[in-house]
């Protein structure tokens, strides 16, 4: 094999070698024959040359070392030409035609004579001998022009020759460019008439222009012009009337919800006849949450003087370019543009960081183009920012007329809409920005707003919080089937809890015949039965710290229950600050479809949450991009802010009213230090054995001495670390070895 591979290259480097030979002639001789046409550029050799190829083919033979270098230059480059072999005849046979052409129109025909009497081989050999001399005086078509000029002109005659080659000119032309010349002949007519029309239009005008008006034209140029600063405004004067200023920054309340202890108890969950479980219980009211106040914004002129400073920035690019709308957020101002027509949108997407100079921007976010609008969004953040509060959120009518018990409220968009959506329509939500981008405030929005949505008997929520400090004041509510928690151990087993219930609820739908919660609840309803499935909410705080502890575990209950858990009526809500595909793998990606990106610092991770770049753009402080499944592009909004004390004020309030009653299932699991159940490995004590060989204990370690899967050696490392034997998670490093073979062998009689 190794003699053929080498027989192969050997026989390819002789080819390659062959065309650069070949290459390197050709294009030596073209300027060689190139050099020879200019007088005494190129010696004896080059004259002798350039006059034979000029008698040859007369005028036309500059033609022929411009064919000569092509031909050097496929050689050098080793250029493809399989395929355009009718384009080469075509190219070869359009520069004979036009050869044949000159000559005859060539001083009129007086270069071809035609004698009568003598045999047409006599009248060949003396054109052929004039077309000579005329050929190297660069007249006519040479040689090769005469001979075939006097063989159509012997049958076609002078006219019919002359019609027959600009006719097999046109041909070889339409086939070498692929165009109909017709079709361009008639766009040119169509033009010129245009033209015709405009320029008598134009004359009409000049001639009925009446007196007066050039009075004032004249009048106007020789005024003083105006001064610098009145500039400015006559500019805002003119684009008034063509400039759309909307400003959705400061909130506006509608009459019917002027009443700030407003229960909302009428907005709530539907009413059903199943039994309740808490009787008497009332939502909390939004008198609780901080009013919102109304703040300046910027002024109308400076919103129109930036949307020209931002088309003299464009022009300047050469994009011509108009703004038609501009949108004032709470923390952003949208500019719409509208291109001008052949302007790509490539052009004005690679200009976002000139844009943020001129504009004195700190970043600039295109959309391009934005959805259901023949226009650009050009992004660019206020410099006084208004907050959107969640009671604002809660009040507007999106989530007071929201049928669903867990809508969530998220915050407002650019246009100043509310933004609340359905959690079940998602059905499952992956969070991720940096640290103190917003996401913790977001999670308690989401919170909060359930809690003012629906009752305990009808929304159960499960609260991960490994950072132990950001979810810890809900605990007590009797939404919650468990305290917050906050171990990552037990965090993994909660996670398998709710897997197994998401399973039963099938069994139970099974049995039923029904498939889904809402079914389910109904049929109950008719049958006057008292079982109702509450729907429930699993929000995780950090994803990344119980990716470190039990990863594959992690992963594939969070896997499980976002491909299958939306039909049971179990939802989830993701958070991380580590937008890596260390923490977010491909597997959580693909299964979560819905998600919110706030600030991050790189496209990297922008990429990673959103499968596009633009949240390396936002501005932090709640601003984020949204981007629900179904949906082509995500949707900036600014997150509403909740406060603590708000938090601490709606859950006074629930406490008040009910106790918390939390489910023995889901606190015997959080109980648990393994996933296991407790139950102890077969392979447990093979592995203590390779661990007191070695000195340390790793899963890696585990997996490669007994052949085993990574869950169950991570599960065997947990054992071991239960019974003391080996130390605690310690990051990347392996266990250390806390115990020696005599230590377990009195240990095992101590117990015997």
């Amino acid at each position: 094999m190794a003699a053929v591979r080498k027989r192969k290259n050997t026989k390819k480097t002789k080819e390659k070698i062959r065309c650069e030979v070949k290459g390197i002639g050709l294009t030596a001789l073209a300027i060689l024959i190139f050099l020879g046409m200019q007088k005494g550029e190129a010696g004896v050799l080059g004259g002798f040359f350039s006059d034979y190829i000029f008698g040859l083919f007369g005028i036309a033979g500059y033609g022929i070392p411009l064919f000569i270098l092509v031909a050097g230059i496929i050689y050098l480059l080793r250029i493809n030409t399989t395929g355009f072999e009718h384009k080469a005849l075509a190219l070869f046979l359009l520069y004979f035609s036009l050869l044949i052409l000159i000559h005859m129109l060539a001083a009129d025909g007086q270069l071809i004579m035609l004698r009568e009497g003598i045999s047409l081989w006599d009248n060949l050999k003396e054109n052929s001998m004039v077309a000579f001399g005329y050929g190297m005086e660069k007249k006519g078509g040479g040689i090769v022009g005469g001979i075939f000029s006097v063989l159509f002109y012997s049958v076609l005659g002078p006219l019919g020759s002359k019609i027959s080659m600009a006719a097999f000119a046109l041909i070889c032309a339409t086939i070498l460019t692929d165009l109909s010349f017709i079709s361009l002949l008639f766009k040119l007519v169509k033009g010129v008439l245009i033209m015709v029309k405009n320029s008598g239009q134009a004359l009409r005008d000049f001639v009925m222009v009446p007196a007066e008006p050039e009075k004032e034209i004249k009048i106007g140029r020789q005024t003083r012009p105006p001064d610098k600063q009145q500039e400015p405004v006559e500019m805002v004067q003119k684009q008034e009337e063509s400039i759309k200023i909307f400003d959705y920054s400061n909130p506006q309340r509608a009459a019917s919800e002027m009443a700030a202890a407003e229960t909302m108890e009428e907005v709530g969950f539907h009413k059903t006849n199943i039994v309740n479980e808490y009787p008497g219980y009332r939502l909390p009211p939004t008198g609780l949450l901080k009013e919102y106040e109304s703040k300046k914004t910027g002024n109308r002129k400076e919103l129109l003087l930036s949307a020209r400073k931002l088309e003299d920035t464009l022009n300047t690019f050469g994009v011509v370019a108009k703004v038609i709308q501009v949108s004032v957020g709470p923390t952003i101002t949208r500019y719409e543009l509208q291109p001008s027509p052949g302007v790509k949108v490539s052009r004005i997407l690679n200009l976002s960081d000139d844009i943020a100079l001129s504009m004195a921007a700190t970043s600039v976010r295109i959309e391009a183009p934005i959805p259901g609008k023949s226009a650009i969004g050009l992004e660019i953040p206020n410099k006084e920012t208004v907050s959107v509060l969640l009671r604002e959120i809660i009040e507007s009518g999106v989530f007071k007329n929201s049928s669903s018990n867990i809508t969530v409220a998220l915050g407002k968009d650019i246009a100043g809409n509310p933004v609340a959506v359905d959690l079940s329509a998602m059905p499952h939500l992956l969070i991720a920005g940096a640290t103190g981008s917003g996401k913790s405030v977001c999670i308690n929005s989401i919170i909060t707003s359930l809690l003012y949505k629906a009752s305990p008997a009808h929304v159960k929520l499960i609260l991960i919080d490994p950072k132990m400090v950001e979810l810890s004041h809900y605990n007590g509510i009797p939404h919650l089937l468990a305290p917050v928690v906050t171990d990552p151990r037990k965090a993994t087993a909660v996670l398998n809890w709710v897997v197994q219930e998401m399973t039963s609820r099938y069994k139970e739908f099974a049995r039923t015949g029904v498939k889904d919660i809402h079914r389910y609840n109904q049929v109950k309803q008719l049958e006057n039965s008292q079982q109702y499935l509450p729907q429930i909410v699993v929000v995780i705080d950090e994803l990344s710290d119980l990716m470190m502890v039990s990863p594959a575990e992690v992963e594939d209950a969070i896997c499980r229950l976002a491909q299958m858990a939306r039909a049971s009526g179990i939802y989830l809500v993701v958070a991380t600050q580590r937008p890596s595909v260390d923490v977010i793998t491909g597997i959580i990606k693909a299964n979560i479809p819905s998600r919110i990106s706030f600030a991050v610092s790189s496209q990297v991770d922008s990429r990673t949450i959103l499968d596009m770049s633009g949240a390396e753009k936002l501005t932090g402080k709640g601003d984020m991009l949204y981007y629900p499944a179904g949906e082509q592009k995500p949707v900036r909004v600014q997150g509403a802010l909740v406060e603590e004390d708000e938090i601490e004020k709606v859950v006074s309030f629930i406490k008040d009213q009910v106790e918390a009653s939390y489910s023995e299932e889901v606190m015997d699991a959080a109980t648990q230090k393994d996933t296991g159940g407790g139950d102890c490995d077969d392979l447990l004590p093979d592995a203590i054995e390779i661990a007191l060989d070695h000195g340390q204990a790793s899963a890696s370690l585990m997996q490669r001495k007994l052949k085993i899967g990574y869950a169950r050696a991570a599960r065997i490392i947990d054992q071991m670390e239960e019974r003391g034997i080996i130390s605690g998670f310690e990051g990347s490093k392996p266990r250390r070895v806390l115990m020696t073979r005599e230590d377990l062998e009195e240990g095992s009689r101590s117990e015997e």
